[in-house]
């Protein structure tokens, strides 16, 4: 993140704008809105400030800026033509140590002016840093479309009921639910339609019902597939939810990218495991989630790809289910699907391969106990999950029981994001190909001739 997002009270307060054109008029009117002292300083100042100046007893000095004039401002903002002056205000002001904006110049700003979406006091605002405001004022007007102005009202409304709520619904958890009802639910569509009185009298009898408990209600449990590693592969509901969690629980397969997604205030507790490694155990992994939702916490089980495919999901929700916990499941796109788009390579094709099999790539006591006389079929795709540490001897495996060396492979390094790799052989040349390219995990293995559409099909890498 490259700028910290800060809303600033500056009722009352002192703000000096160094400039009187067009430009600064623009600036001023904002402040005008939050109350704030205007002081504009300028040789020259256009009619349409004085007639602002006049209405919002705004003070102006008609003449040039010097140093002193900054002493005990809360913001400044230069909106001149001279890029001197404007280096000088700039300066000046963050030797004060006052936050200062300096129009179409970002190098000199320490704060910068974003697009607004008001739906006061809800307030949306979007800014690019300085780097494109075009797109900022864009992005804003999406999202004006999107947000109803009945969102003010909503906010005001759940602002006169807050303290009420709070002292009836003593446990934190309950009282986000309450909360999250009355905004997605019949009461938000009653401040919508207008229809303010009846929202306002409807949220007072539901809150006339809730009991207060200081006791923690039974809570419920997210099994949530993450995808391979892209964010925008994630499903809306996957999302909804990664939004609604108290405690998130996630292993090491789900990327960065998508882990920023969860709620800013959840709880993560990563329970990532690794061949040969695991800290937490899988039966630890049941407690925890049934010791979460036992606390009345919304609980997320954030996996990599499917919970379903190699990743222990029925195990949990077998576990849940065995202790009356409520739980959900969303699937996600498996690692073969997803990195397979990716690289180009169709898992299945007219010309190549009627079926695919997903296998797991993990060794027992450094063997595989898989039935290789089948793998070996033709027209067939075999995909590889975590089969990085025994890749030689899959390899060489299939080569054993009839495989033709020369079947073209594929293993596929941190598929679906800006870090993929794909190495591209067969399956006698493909290991040594991946160690020569140090590939880490996560990588997934494809064997069949479908991997020879590669280099005709292959669109993400370019």
């Amino acid at each position: 993140m490259y700028l910290l997002p800060l809303f600033h009270n500056l009722n009352g307060r002192r703000c000096v704008m160094v400039g009187g054109g067009s430009v600064a008029l623009r600036k001023i009117r904002p402040l005008i809105e939050v109350g704030a002292k205007v002081e504009i300083i300028a040789p020259e100042i256009n009619t349409a400030i004085i007639d602002l100046a006049e209405k919002h007893s705004l003070c102006l000095y008609q003449r040039k800026f010097n140093n002193d004039d900054l002493e005990g401002a809360a913001l400044v903002i230069a909106a001149t033509d001279d890029k001197q002056l404007n280096k000088q205000v700039s300066e000046q002001a963050q030797k004060l140590n006052i936050p200062v904006n300096v129009v179409d110049q970002p190098e000199l700003c320490s704060v910068v002016f974003p697009s607004i979406v008001d739906r006061s006091p809800v307030q949306i605002a979007i800014s690019s840093g300085g780097t494109a405001p075009v797109l900022a004022r864009m992005l804003r007007t999406r999202l004006e479309s999107l947000i109803p102005s009945g969102y003010g009202f909503l906010a005001q409304l759940a602002g006169k009921f807050r303290q009420q709520v709070k002292e009836k619904i003593t446990d934190a958890n309950s009282r986000k639910a309450f909360w999250e009802d009355v905004f997605s639910g019949d009461i938000s569509e009653l401040v919508f339609s207008n229809k303010h009185n009846v929202a306002e009298n409807k949220l007072q009898e539901k809150l006339d019902k809730q009991l207060s408990s200081s006791t923690n209600s039974l809570g419920e449990v997210y099994l949530v597939g993450g995808g391979p590693g892209d964010p925008d592969l994630l499903t809306f509901r996957a999302l909804r939810l990664m939004q609604k969690a108290d405690i998130v629980l996630y292993d090491r397969l789900v990327s960065k990218e998508v882990l920023s997604l969860v709620r800013r205030d959840a709880e993560l507790v990563y329970v990532g495991k690794t061949a040969g490694d695991h800290p937490v155990t899988q039966d630890n992994i049941n407690e925890k989630l049934v010791e979460f939702a036992k606390e009345g916490n919304r609980v997320l089980r954030l996996k990599g790809g499917d919970p379903f495919i190699f990743g222990r999901g029925g195990e949990e929700i077998a576990h849940l289910a065995d202790n009356g916990i409520p739980f959900q499941v969303v699937p996600g796109i498996t690692a073969a699907s997803g990195c397979a788009s990716y690289a180009g390579i169709p898992l299945t094709h007219r010309d190549h391969a009627q079926s695919v099999r997903f296998i797991t790539g993990h060794q027992k006591e450094h063997k595989y106990d898989l039935n290789w006389s089948e793998l070996v079929a033709p027209n067939q795709t075999l995909v590889f999950y975590m089969g990085l540490n025994g890749l030689e001897t899959i390899c060489q495996q299939l080569m054993s029981y009839g495989m033709a060396s020369t079947t073209p492979a594929a293993l596929i390094e941190k598929g679906t994001t800006a870090r993929q790799r794909v190495f591209i052989g067969d399956i006698d040349t493909l290991p040594q190909k991946v160690r020569d390219g140090g590939a880490k995990a996560p990588t997934l293995i494809i064997v069949g001739s479908v991997v020879s559409l590669h280099d005709q099909l292959s669109w993400f890498n370019n």
